[in-house]
């Protein structure tokens, strides 16, 4: 297909952006409207009333309104009569998985033409939701002409991609370089003058791993102090954590932070860490964004999860077994105690960014598989 007039529908989740898979849906529809190509966003969005946003020439947005959010899904009925409405006006609708509302609405459309399907993560925690949903993910699976994942680790092993092998492709997410203010860096640094910093962001939720990253307090000297950035339902739980072990002024919850304070925080930190148990993380976007500011990082190795490919263990970082404090602060110490090995992990993350996350470079893969889809 010649991308000259071609239509794309970028199809899943919902807005505003507030996790990694509708940040990748936005980005593409962004990066290939800037490129002259036609390419609309078709979501759930977080209000009782229907909205269509004007991005640029080439792209809009079309939230549609929800009814209530179960199993984190966003139950939106006017998604399937919005989609049955406008897909013929499109040659690919790329479906963004997991979505069930989305595949449903791309079920009912009766949309015969080409659909890219991109498998961000399999789904983990909603298993009455998943023995509901699995006839309709089949189908998705059958429907799809091509199978984007994120890292090659996750498309080889997932249990529900093993009959598609031939139809799937790997494109890992990219995003624009966080470009910190040396301003705010330079305030941070001041006001923990002294500390090493070790970073982490994230939803305060169990598979995120946190309670490891604030034991892991109690193995690092006072030279280092750990800043988690986040909100969440195990707010007060780790705050109690920190306290029981002696951690405060060690440990600290920084609570939500906003965009635009949020760059200071990775360019100031001296490593970042993704303590993340569960392969609930499927790749972990906060580890590139740290590299682009040639931050070395800490992840762990969850198995059959993308994390601890993004991360190349004595590379760009090191990963660790999930759960294990000790191992965590064993990596950060490893990372930072002598200046010219920190130099030459800084190096390498920064490297690694370039050579593979870049907004760029995923823009130029994904509209390569539009390109050549037969």
């Amino acid at each position: 297909m010649n991308k000259i007039g071609m239509r794309v529908l970028q199809l899943g989740k919902f807005y505003p952006v507030r996790g990694g898979v509708e940040k990748v849906m936005y980005d593409l529809m962004v990066g290939l409207s800037e490129r002259g190509i036609d390419c609309d966003m078709l979501c759930a969005i977080h209000e009782r009333k229907s909205r269509t946003v004007e991005i640029n020439s080439h792209a809009r947005l079309m939230g549609c309104a929800s009814w209530a959010k179960i199993a984190a899904t966003m139950i939106s009925p006017r998604m399937i009569f919005t989609l049955m409405k406008v897909c013929r006006d499109y040659d690919i609708i790329h479906i963004h998985h997991p979505d069930p509302m989305a595949c449903l609405a791309l079920f009912c459309s009766g949309y015969r033409g080409k659909v890219v399907l991109h498998w961000h993560s399999d789904i983990q925690k909603q298993k009455t939701l998943l023995r509901l949903y699995r006839p309709l993910q089949n189908w998705l699976l059958r429907r799809a002409g091509r199978i984007v994942g994120t890292t090659p680790v996750y498309l080889k092993e997932s249990p529900y991609l093993q009959e598609v092998q031939p139809k799937t492709v790997c494109v890992p997410i990219g995003i624009e370089p966080v470009r910190p203010s040396q301003e705010a860096v330079a305030a941070l640094r001041q006001k923990y003058a002294g500390k090493k910093i070790v970073f982490s962001l994230g939803r305060l939720v169990h598979y995120k791993g946190f309670r490891y990253l604030v034991e892991a307090g109690k193995y690092l000297d006072d030279a280092y102090v750990i800043l988690i950035g986040g909100t969440g339902l195990l707010e007060q739980e780790l705050q109690h954590q920190i306290v029981a072990m002696g951690l405060q002024g060690k440990v600290e919850l920084l609570g939500r932070i906003s965009e635009e304070d949020l760059p200071a925080y990775y360019g100031a930190c001296d490593v970042f860490c993704l303590s993340s148990v569960q392969k609930t993380e499927a790749f972990g976007i906060v580890q590139i964004e740290a590299m682009s500011c040639g931050k070395p990082v800490v992840a762990t190795n969850i198995p059959s999860s993308g994390v601890a490919w993004v991360n190349v263990h004595g590379e760009s970082g090191l990963n660790v077994t999930p759960g294990n404090a000790v191992e965590l602060a064993e990596a950060i110490r490893r990372i930072t105690e002598r200046e010219e090995v920190y130099r030459q992990y800084a190096e390498n993350a920064r490297l690694r960014y370039q050579e593979v996350f870049t907004k760029e470079q995923m823009i130029n893969r994904c509209l390569k598989i539009y390109e050549n889809y037969e």
